[in-house]
């Protein structure tokens, strides 16, 4: 039942066609990872290694996600990841508001599909949905960094909210905080299991 549900999914994802963005891609991405896991990660979007490969986090960013898996000892074929936005956005803008609408329904497919305990949107935009959807408050910019690494449990749901990998490529000083945030993430996961 649920593998053929996300197999129809992915389907409909593939040929999706419901924005501007289906005239710039090259592949839209679906989820990938283990079907039956109790933690969903949740990226903004593709970049352009995963656009072109068909694939989830193999770029840069992938490897830093791939080190802090690492060094808090999770195992990525035990994790299912998702992107909020199923095509690469163009020079990695940021996502429009319809572009959003029209993606997190597949996004809240997933989320019934696969129905995760641990949910954890990967930056801004990824956050700034899962909060909207589950009626969580949002921090305001300058209180933003606060809420990463900090669970909230909400709907038979807990919602760990991370710092996008990527940001550790722009400023290489947040990556202990991020280290320790995987091992307490690393922590939930062992409770769920």
């Amino acid at each position: 039942m649920k593998n053929g549900g996300i197999s129809a999914l992915n389907k409909d994802i593939k040929k999706c066609q419901k924005c501007r963005l289906s005239e710039t891609r090259i592949n839209p991405l679906c989820g990938e990872g283990n079907i039956n896991s109790k933690i969903l990660f949740i990226a903004q979007a593709p970049g352009e290694n995963e656009d072109r490969e068909g694939r989830m986090f193999i770029g840069p960013s992938g490897k830093v996600l791939d080190k802090l898996l690492l060094k808090a000892d999770i195992d990525r074929k035990e994790i299912y990841m998702t992107n909020l936005i199923k095509c690469m956005l163009p020079k990695n803008r940021k996502p429009k508001q319809d572009e959003i609408k029209i993606c997190s329904n597949y996004l809240n497919e997933e989320i019934e599909l696969i129905n995760p305990k641990i949910l954890v949107p990967l930056g801004y935009y990824a956050i700034k949905y899962i909060f909207e959807k589950y009626d969580i408050s949002f921090p305001s910019k300058e209180n933003f960094h606060k809420i990463c690494g900090n669970q909230i449990i909400i709907k038979n749901k807990i919602i760990f909210p991370l710092q996008h990998p990527a940001s550790v490529l722009y400023d290489n000083s947040r990556e202990d905080e991020m280290i320790k945030n995987y091992k307490k993430l690393k922590l939930l996961i062992d409770d769920c299991y």
